[in-house]
């Protein structure tokens, strides 16, 4: 761990990944990451290393550096679906965040909010242009990446009455993308589910039967927009530039404060709230997803204050995030 707590891991490309504990209150959240980030900037410096500002690699093309057998098994699935996994594996790098499930009354509303969210705050914070030397035309190449791999289970969910039961029976559904193994490839059966794994059906049959573990590991390798882990990680944003990490954590966190606000993000996001594609090739460029990142960029600094942060940071976040949407987006 890093000297404020954090992991630090690795990813297939070589991206270094900050993982921050859960914390009391937001302004823990932001000493501990802005600590870890500043210890994590001296050791790549020490090694020649800079950390990079945007959410995808804008000078190399994706590369595998790690060996393990799940990437090794991960670009054999996704290479002839195009370029989209291994870019999404090597060259992305996203800003995670994680939000409480809330009080069980109010998880349809969290769960339906916090997605709707999606397009317009990918838009607002769309930071991956550029790409390997290239200017990809897109807002958020990362994103695109990210969908390029498999649909089923990459697409948002939909609204639920029921989310736990919703994303339980999904993921019983979503074809199996490896299976682990002591000795040989970890390659599964090709168009064989979770269910099918239970059931012992078709292919499955060949398998031996899966265990808890193996349910588990099946779950890391979803890459939806959410991913539920009794909490609600968030996915779908890009890395931010160093010195507004905390705006987008800040916003979202504001934005689900309070179940009258949440309906009212429903409210707000609803003409868009399927957009996703179109966010992250056009971003603020997109006249109808702009206007409704204004008014929820408008809300959500309404709501800072319930943040606990100090007054100077929530000036400095609403000065930056008004000044995204007002200027139709930064993408770097």
């Amino acid at each position: 761990p890093l000297p404020a707590g954090s992991p630090l891991t690795l990813e297939p490309g070589g991206q270094v990944e900050i993982s921050a504990l859960p914390q009391p209150d937001l302004a823990t959240l932001a000493d501990v990451v802005s600590a870890d980030l500043a210890a994590l900037t001296e050791i790549l410096a020490r090694a020649g290393f800079v950390l990079g500002e945007t959410g995808i690699d804008a000078h190399r093309p994706p590369t595998r550096l790690l060996t393990t057998e799940r990437y090794a098994t991960m670009e054999r699935r996704f290479a002839p679906m195009g370029t989209g996994g291994i870019t999404m594996m090597c060259s992305t790098a996203g800003l995670q965040i994680c939000v409480d499930s809330g009080e069980r009354e109010h998880l349809p509303g969290r769960w339906a909010a916090v997605h709707a969210l999606g397009p317009p705050l990918l838009a607002t914070f769309a930071n991956s242009r550029t790409h390997a030397g290239a200017d990809t035309g897109a807002a958020s190449a990362r994103w695109l990446a990210v969908i390029g791999t498999e649909a089923a289970r990459t697409f948002a969910s939909p609204p639920a009455e029921d989310p736990p039961s919703a994303w339980a029976r999904r993921i019983m559904d979503t074809p199996l993308m490896l299976v682990r193994r002591e000795h040989g490839p970890w390659d599964a059966p090709e168009g064989v589910t979770f269910d099918d794994w239970v059931g012992r059906r078709g292919a499955a049959g060949l398998l031996g039967p899966p265990t808890a573990e193996d349910l588990a590991y099946h779950l890391t390798t979803m890459f939806t927009p959410v991913r539920p882990h009794g909490y609600l990680e968030v996915r779908y944003l890009d890395a931010q530039p160093r010195q507004r990490w905390l705006h987008p954590v800040a916003l979202l966190a504001a934005l689900l404060a309070r179940p009258s606000t949440v309906d009212k993000v429903l409210e707000l996001c609803e003409p868009v709230a399927d957009r996703w594609t179109d966010a992250a090739r056009y971003g603020l460029a997109d006249g109808g997803i702009a206007a409704v990142a204004r008014k929820v960029v408008d809300l959500g600094c309404a709501e800072l204050t319930r943040t606990g942060l100090p007054d100077k940071t929530i000036n400095e976040i609403s000065e930056g995030v008004q000044g995204l949407v007002r200027a139709g987006g930064e993408q770097l």
